[in-house]
């Protein structure tokens, strides 16, 4: 599977600095502090309905993590999955009528298009869990031959107690994990498993449903959590510098990953650090597509917004932060965005290394994009009250924009 065009960073004066992050894990303040190859897995879309603000606002998260580490000198590895098997797409073709692959080619195809647009840096490997289908099914046979899943009326489950580490992603109660399982595509009702929050490795072919070669499994089709898995090792390797994703990922799927991967590999840890974005609402309720509120990135698009305007949005809030979409939050991202162009297409103006430093301060300490953008502000407004005489000026401040907020000037 093909990912999108990457857009040109520019390469600013200096170097930035090493970044200073909230890790869900340890619930504290870490700084990333990468070899000379960062590496990062960022949790991608179930294809099945096109990309909302809550999608947009995770993946610019990640986006300025990149951002950062390349201003840094660091090389980056990004690698993001698709999920185009799974549940939810295929109840929705079943709604629809259409037949589930094409349904999943058409939401992928959007979604590139919406990254493209919102000039998102594109990962390296950009993997659909079904063509990672012959990974996951051997790694699913060694978990079993080694006693550390188990088969239940044909499908394949893990066992959670068989990872000593599990729970240490979330550090969630045995209540709320059992709570979230149900909520988040778990089963812990199911009869016949050793622990409700075991989570499905391979389900088994079921009438009427897509299927693959499972070896020694049987026909069927893989669980969820076990592709990023598969997709990472592979890619990556044990001990990559960040997973992220959105909040509601913390459990089960990144605590039930790690525990894969680290009854797979006798290592721990799976990731270094967890980083996750907050949950962006829409007239009170998280934007989800199971509730249908939804603001979608192509739509904006089609209205003719301006997709810099989108993106500074979503840089208006702390990407911890859980924030609720208005028509008044894209007004001022629109207003914002043509008073800085206003500013920036002058000759000249004021002195501008103090912005980059700022930008690069705030970027560096938990991805302060509000902080950020104030400094930009600052500039845009001096430079409007009284401009100034340095020639440099615009031409600096437009590509620190670009190279660490990605918003084209």
């Amino acid at each position: 599977m093909h990912a999108w065009p990457a857009s040109e960073v520019p390469v600013l004066p200096g170097q930035g600095r090493d970044l200073d992050v909230h890790d869900t894990a340890t619930d504290g303040r870490v700084t990333l502090a990468p070899g000379p190859v960062a590496r990062i897995y960022v949790c991608g879309i179930t294809p099945y309905d096109a990309t909302h603000l809550g999608h947009a606002a995770t993946y610019n998260a990640f986006d300025l993590v990149q951002r950062v580490w390349l201003d840094t000198k660091r090389q980056v590895h990004y690698i993001q999955n698709v999920t185009d098997i799974d549940d939810p797409l295929l109840e929705r073709a079943a709604v629809t009528g259409e037949d589930w692959a094409a349904l999943a080619e058409r939401e992928t195809t959007l979604f590139r298009e919406d990254m493209t647009a919102l000039r998102m840096l594109p990962p390296q490997h950009y993997v659909g869990a079904v063509e990672a289908i012959p990974r996951i099914v051997p790694m699913v046979e060694q978990l079993r031959d080694a006693g550390a899943a188990y088969e239940l009326d044909g499908d394949i489950y893990f066992s959670v107690d068989a990872d000593p580490h599990f729970g240490g992603v979330s550090h969630y109660s045995a209540e709320t994990m059992r709570l979230l399982s149900a909520e988040r595509g778990g089963d812990p009702e199911r009869p016949g498993k050793k622990n409700p929050l075991d989570p499905l490795l391979w389900s088994a072919a079921r009438q009427g449903e897509p299927q693959w070669d499972g070896g020694s499994l049987g026909p069927g089709r893989p669980g969820w959590h076990i592709e990023c898995v598969a997709i990472a090792l592979e890619h990556l390797g044990m001990g990559f510098d960040v997973q992220g994703g959105g909040s509601d990922l913390a459990f089960p799927h990144h605590e039930m990953g790690a525990s894969h991967a680290q009854a797979l590999t006798g290592e721990f840890p799976f990731a270094r650090s967890y980083l996750h974005a907050g949950m962006v609402a829409l007239d009170g309720e998280k934007m989800s597509k199971s509730k249908g509120n939804l603001v979608f990135v192509s739509a904006l698009r089609r209205q003719g917004v301006d997709p810099a305007a989108i993106r500074l949005a979503l840089l208006a809030h702390h990407y911890r932060a859980d924030w609720e979409y208005t028509d008044a939050v894209l007004e001022e991202a629109q207003e914002r965005l043509a008073r800085w162009r206003a500013a920036v297409s002058r000759p000249d103006g004021p002195a501008a290394e103090a912005v980059l430093e700022e930008v690069r301060a705030a970027l560096a300490d938990d991805l302060d994009a509000p902080a950020a953008l104030a400094a930009v502000d600052r500039w845009a407004d001096a430079q409007r009250q009284s401009g100034g005489a340095d020639e440099g000026a615009p031409g600096l401040v437009s590509r620190t924009v670009d190279a660490l907020l990605g918003v084209a000037l």
